[in-house]
């Protein structure tokens, strides 16, 4: 898989897609990524991105032309790359578009807003968009990063064990994982249940089911 990001801030990415799974997910082959700055593409000698809106109304707003160029520049490098953005107007992300992303074979262009918003004509390129909840933050590159961890991590061969990703939180739904422990059997007066140091699996498999939340608590 093929990730690019086009953002006005490239290197808060180096640290995180040099870390953990990403890391590893890179060293093995599974994806690549590029970041392509946005101010490269932009207009005029002081390589504007950004413009007061029509209208009025305070902030500003991304404009179309340094965009378009950015996501034409990514395409010539991976034509059948799909875009996505990350705005209020998306749908929520959740384990099972995580998992539908990871499982497609495409490759992605992720386009990270800034400022007060873009240009609505921007739109037209955008194939996907996504929200993380009900809540602004100051630009579109943490929720790229969270998205495209939780994509990256679900690539068949990322992951250690073969049932990592089938039994954990959000996997079928609405779904919580069990409570689980590791040594030392007792902390500060605080016990490991009994049933899961017996080794009766069919017990364990019980006692795992009956104690899984079945939705987030409000």
């Amino acid at each position: 898989m093929k990730i690019y990001i086009i953002t006005l801030f490239p290197e808060m990415f180096d640290k995180v897609f040099g870390q953990s799974m990403l890391w590893k997910a890179q060293d093995r082959g599974l994806v690549e990524f590029e970041t392509i700055d946005l101010r490269q593409f932009g207009l005029g000698p002081r390589h504007q991105v950004d413009d007061t809106p029509y209208g009025g109304g305070d902030g500003m707003l991304l404009k179309p032309e340094p965009i378009f160029a950015a996501v034409e520049f990514a395409k010539s490098k991976c034509p059948d790359a799909k875009v996505v953005l990350s705005t209020p107007k998306g749908k929520i992300w959740d384990q099972a578009r995580a998992r539908q992303f990871a499982n497609s074979g495409e490759n992605y262009i992720f386009i990270c807003p800034h400022y007060e918003g873009y240009d609505e004509r921007i739109l037209s390129l955008v194939d996907y968009q996504f929200s993380l909840g009900k809540f602004i933050m100051t630009g579109g590159e943490i929720p790229t990063m969270a998205v495209v961890d939780s994509i990256v991590r679900l690539i068949p061969g990322v992951l250690g064990g073969e049932t990592s990703a089938e039994i954990e939180s959000f996997s079928d739904g609405d779904n919580l994982e069990y409570p689980q422990y590791t040594r030392p059997a007792e902390f500060r007066g605080m016990k490991v249940p009994e049933v899961l140091l017996n080794g009766n699996h069919g017990e364990i498999a019980k006692w795992r089911a009956a104690n899984a939340p079945t939705e987030t608590k409000e």
